[in-house]
């Protein structure tokens, strides 16, 4: 990943502060998940996002384990620059179709503990 702009930066800081990162969507504006997937361990699945409304930029993807918190997976920038939560690198890939306005998560190699409600965020600009 090469830092090529300040705002690539942002997209680490708000992994920092994920209370603060959601948009307050507005009539027009929506993210869309894709519907539930069920998978065994050792498959990968992608789970998408559909964006409306919104720049395709600096989206964020967020899981929530059964009875956990919120917890940061990665981020898109405004190119195809992305980072990911050091704990989870390699285990994730971020891309985003600009035709169709959709920001897909690969989930690699899936394991037991990989179930979890995953969300699709803006961050707030």
């Amino acid at each position: 990943y090469e830092n090529n702009d300040n705002r690539s930066v942002e997209c680490l800081l708000a992994s920092l502060h994920l209370n603060s990162m959601f948009l307050s969507v507005t009539q027009g504006q929506s993210l869309t998940s894709s519907e539930p997937v069920v998978s065994r361990p050792g498959e990968s699945v992608t789970l998408s996002c559909k964006v409306e409304g919104l720049a395709l930029a600096y989206l964020h993807w967020v899981r929530q384990k059964p009875a956990k918190g919120l917890e940061w997976i990665g981020c898109i920038d405004s190119g195809t620059g992305t980072r990911f939560a050091q704990s989870l690198q390699g285990q994730f890939s971020i891309t985003k179709d600009t035709s169709t306005n959709v920001v897909h998560l690969l989930a690699k190699s899936l394991k037991q503990e990989d179930s979890a409600v995953y969300y699709c965020a803006k961050e707030s600009q």
